[in-house]
């Protein structure tokens, strides 16, 4: 659940999204002044305006950005879309059906494209194609894997973790990296930073992986407010049982809400300026 909506779930625009939240009251882009939030539409009906979104087999979802006619151009609700995380905006994604609008998923931008497609007048021009993927899918990918923490010296991770989270501009690092891999980015920093031992008991890790080091879990302490799972400073390392017990504990939520607070002094401020990885 994002912000009170559940997947699947139909909702009334002007009910449940303009009098909560206010934002435009037309278009497929809803961009509310108040809150760190950018609420996107789909449906069938947009394809009169060329807007042809679609679901890839890996998992993307391509969403057409606004502009009904001429060339789309990285602006206003455009540009909201694009640089969300970014921003600390939660994007989520609503499908028009006749019945209402149904919450589809809280989702994270990782590039865009540009295609040729017909305007409202048919008319050919470029079309912003936004790449999305679903918050979710995200988290519990990067959470839930195995894969070797990388040999890696800790002040590099933590250059790469930090450009993963947009801290730096984008050109100022050599190289694209999507959505996942930066998450991994994110993931080999925060467990090479707790050295063995659970940031949240402060205890060691229960046992070993198979390549001897330390078996700890990735946690991302805000996976709403910070508007996507790229920040070390919203991510703690935790034992398996420190784990559920945010997940599935009475007192979940409150110590939720402690583990941010130890953030402060886990992860302080990052200030040093990034080094370019090779070509």
């Amino acid at each position: 659940m994002s912000w009170g909506f559940e997947r699947g779930r139909v909702y009334n625009r002007r009910a449940d999204i303009h009098n909560r939240f206010e934002g435009q009251q037309q278009g497929g882009i809803i961009t509310p002044k108040q809150y760190p939030l950018v609420l996107i539409i789909t449906g069938e009906e947009g394809l009169s305006h060329g807007y042809a979104d679609r679901q890839r087999p890996d998992g993307v979802f391509e969403y057409f950005g606004e502009g009904q006619t001429g060339n789309m151009s990285l602006q206003k609700g455009n540009k909201a879309v694009a640089t969300h995380s970014a921003e600390g905006k939660s994007l989520l994604l609503f499908r028009k059906a006749r019945e209402g609008l149904i919450f589809e998923d809280e989702m994270v931008y990782e590039t865009h494209h540009i295609e040729r497609a017909p305007d409202s007048h048919g008319n050919e021009r470029d079309a912003i194609v936004f790449e999305l993927r679903p918050l979710s899918a995200i988290v519990e990918t990067v959470e839930s894997t195995e894969d070797d923490v990388p040999a890696t010296n800790l002040d590099e991770l933590r250059r790469r973790a930090y450009s993963a989270a947009g801290i730096f501009p984008p050109e100022r690092v050599a190289g694209f990296r999507n959505v996942y891999l930066r998450s991994e980015d994110v993931r080999a920093y925060v467990l090479g930073r707790a050295k063995g031992c659970c940031e949240g008991c402060k205890t060691a890790a229960p046992f070993f992986r198979k390549d001897g080091s330390p078996y700890l879990e990735p946690h991302h302490i805000r996976r709403v407010s910070d508007g996507g799972p790229d920040d070390p400073a919203f991510v703690i390392a935790l034992c398996p049982n420190c784990h559920r017990r945010v997940h599935a504990g009475s007192d979940g939520t409150s110590y939720n809400a402690m583990l941010l607070t130890s953030m402060v002094t886990i992860e302080p401020k990052f200030e040093d300026e990034p080094v370019a990885e090779s070509a």
